[in-house]
């Protein structure tokens, strides 16, 4: 992914990783790709968090794909 879209990526899920996910701690960086770490007390939180950001992950690429190619 090129580094300017890795940045709106990141910067989207931002704004929905500013939820809290009971029972997890989320963080993103941005160096020579970008990185989501997840940490979870128990698979059922992980499983949630995991679900979650996927989710947005898809929403975030799916939007870029429409920028980039108008439809």
């Amino acid at each position: 992914m090129p580094p300017e879209k890795s940045r709106r990526v990141k910067r989207a899920l931002s704004v929905e990783g500013n939820r809290e996910i009971p029972r997890t701690e989320v963080s993103m960086s941005l160096d020579d790709c970008f990185r989501l770490h997840i940490q979870a007390k128990d698979t059922h939180a992980l499983r949630a968090a995991v679900n979650s950001y996927i989710r947005w992950l898809s929403l975030a690429l799916d939007v870029e794909e429409v920028i980039d190619n108008g439809s």
